[in-house]
């Protein structure tokens, strides 16, 4: 059986906190999730792997047990590897494959864990206890509540700013111990992203995690979102950057100039004599505030001269009168 080095998959030291190990995941998550890379086998590879290392090494009892392995592996290799590494005292008999397909509903049933998985870390369950199918029975049947389970959603920024509802299609999560407890899994549901929100926010859905343990109460279901950059808009906070082009001749006499956001075209007042580059803030006209949908940040507006071209002959002439003035 191949020994997988988690601390390795997840590109953090041994001494990681936990913060340290949700931040790694966080960032794999996102990199490596299917959606962003439809039909590519090596990304979904990575994002298994790097959801059986954050199982593992997010679990207090499944960390300590493996690092406890690892030592030993370790000295194994430095041994020379000699007589072969025992297995036997790590590997399970007996394991809850409902526990295994509940992650792997969740991420897209992208393969299952591996071997190595299943056989050191099948019977345990929340916080190291065995779970139902486990050889391994406990004399007290205390209630316990399913894990939070994370799952990486994108956005576009229009999306952010007016809110927008995701449907998703939850786990199948079986029945616990006694019926009951249990999340509404194998369906789809739909959820509301609320305007303003950020890459990084987390939009809780209650019930749709984990099952629970001995009637105890199902884990939430938490999206982590990331809006996608836009092409005419760049976000600061609550602000928002954005460039618009602006005709020769209204920059230099005034006017009026009408200005793209994303509530709708506004109109700019452009002074005379306006040199390019000059930034305008039209107040009001950015981002949703998160929780006061009734209040935004502003527009930043970057202004561009568009200068005219395919002149007539009649109008390069009189621009070289207005060069000739000039001097």
């Amino acid at each position: 059986m191949e020994y997988k080095d988690y601390y390795q998959i997840l590109n953090v030291p041994r001494t990681a906190t936990q913060g340290d190990i949700k931040k790694a995941y966080r960032k794999l998550a996102r990199q490596y999730h299917p959606d962003n890379n439809p039909g590519n086998k090596q990304a979904e590879a990575k994002f298994k792997e790097a959801n059986e290392a954050n199982e593992v090494l997010s679990d207090p009892q499944k960390r300590q047990k493996y690092d406890t392995l690892g030592s030993q592996w370790s000295a194994y290799q430095q041994g020379g590897q000699a007589g072969g590494f025992d297995w036997s005292q790590w590997t399970t008999s007996a394991y809850d494959t409902n526990d295994l397909n509940n992650l792997n509903d969740l991420f897209g049933g992208s393969g299952g864990f591996s071997d190595f998985f299943t056989q050191i870390f099948g019977n345990m369950g929340r916080g190291g206890a065995p779970r139902r199918g486990s050889s391994v029975r406990t004399s007290q049947h205390v209630p316990q509540r399913g894990r939070d389970y994370e799952q990486p959603v994108n956005i576009s920024l229009h999306d952010a700013y007016k809110g927008t509802t995701l449907t998703l299609q939850t786990p199948s999560v079986p029945p616990g111990p006694g019926g009951a407890g249990v999340g509404q899994g194998g369906q789809k549901i739909e959820v509301k992203v609320p305007a303003g929100v950020k890459t990084g926010a987390h939009v809780r859905v209650a019930g749709q995690g984990e099952r629970g343990y001995e009637g105890g109460a199902a884990g939430d279901l938490f999206l982590v979102v990331t809006v996608q950059p836009d092409a005419h808009f760049e976000r600061d906070g609550d602000d928002l950057k954005t460039e618009a082009p602006v005709d020769l001749y209204t920059l230099i006499l005034g006017g009026e100039a009408t200005i793209k956001t994303l509530g709708g075209n506004v109109s700019l007042k452009i002074p005379p004599e306006t040199q390019p580059g000059r930034v305008f803030r039209l107040r009001g006209q950015g981002m949703p505030r998160l929780r006061e949908a009734n209040q935004h940040g502003d527009l930043l507006v970057k202004v561009q001269a568009r200068l005219p071209h395919h002149l007539s002959a009649e109008e390069k002439k009189l621009f070289e009168q207005l060069a000739q003035l000039r001097k």
